[in-house]
């Protein structure tokens, strides 16, 4: 089943709970963290994922896209995300290794995210602790920008890897998906899409999730 997960990355924060419940038909809800450290701009903390709690019953897809993330996963957790991601490039093995630990200490789902740049082998060392593996399509930090095709043979890879060694993780892509390019991640091995602006930009979206969904 190919699971969608809207980003709040291009929701109305003026409205945020109203575009919340405009994307319940999907899987996931996925929320961007960013420090303007590890990424060159800054999105939402905490406090928005506590209150993003109180409001859904949605899985909640949190994506730390920080330095050293290893300082605040489990505050995270028990803000209410369901699913921690951490980049690889964000800290050392040890400290990514105990990152993963600390999630799952909390009954939480982890898992690593590989920049554009970062070999698909970098994801190895982890793969047995991962309950997702996020691949990037787009440089991470901002929204909206064009879906990377070359990123192909990377997803394809991971995709051999997770289906003989850890068949229950899942697959994730994030960046430029929309009705066309949905289909070439689906082909290439993903079950999770995260998409922003072809979801909330769309004129029905219902209708734009289950087109995703190939």
């Amino acid at each position: 089943m190919i699971k969608i997960a809207p980003s709040i990355l291009a929701a109305d924060f003026a409205n945020l709970e109203r575009d919340i419940f405009r994307v319940r038909d999907a899987d996931y809800l996925h929320v961007d963290v960013m420090d303007g450290l590890f990424v060159p701009n800054i999105s939402i903390g905490l406090p928005v994922v506590e209150s993003v709690r109180k409001v859904t019953a949605m899985p909640l897809d949190v994506h730390l896209m920080i330095d050293r993330p290893v300082r605040y996963v489990e505050r995270f957790c028990k803000a209410g995300a369901d699913i921690v991601t951490v980049h690889v490039e964000a800290d050392s093995e040890e400290n990514t290794r105990k990152a993963l630990e600390l999630i799952h200490s909390q009954g939480r789902r982890a898992g690593v995210v590989l920049k554009p740049k970062t070999p698909a082998e970098a994801a190895l060392p982890f793969l047995e602790r991962c309950d997702l593996v996020l691949v990037m399509t787009v440089e991470p930090g901002f929204g909206g920008q064009r879906f990377m095709e070359d990123m192909m043979p990377k997803l394809r890879q991971l995709r051999e890897w997770i289906d003989s060694r850890k068949p229950d993780c899942e697959l994730e892509v994030d960046g430029g998906i929309d009705p066309l390019t949905c289909k070439t991640v689906i082909a290439n091995g993903a079950n999770v899409l995260v998409a922003g602006s072809s979801v909330y930009k769309a004129d029905n979206i219902p209708d734009r999730i289950r087109e995703l969904r190939g």
